[in-house]
């Protein structure tokens, strides 16, 4: 295996823990009954603890950008 493709490699195997991390993340705020997500005007809206958080044109995106926002209110309450 030459050094590109172990960087592909890597590359992949970080990619699917951060796909995991963000999934299990989803699972636990769906179970929670904490995210709602729709459909509207071609867009996804995504709200977490009746909170707007994101709105994107793919429902991957959404979830993926709901999860950063939140993440970076978490961090902000807690440097308060």
């Amino acid at each position: 295996m030459n050094e590109l493709d172990l960087a592909r490699t890597h590359a992949a195997t970080q990619a699917n823990a951060q796909d995991g991390d963000l999934w299990r993340w989803f699972s636990l705020l769906m179970e929670e009954r904490r995210i709602r997500w729709c459909q509207a005007d071609g867009c996804w809206l995504v709200s977490v603890d009746h909170r707007h958080v994101a709105t994107e044109s793919t429902f991957d995106r959404a979830i993926r950008e709901a999860r950063r926002m939140r993440e970076r209110g978490m961090s902000r309450r807690r440097a308060a």
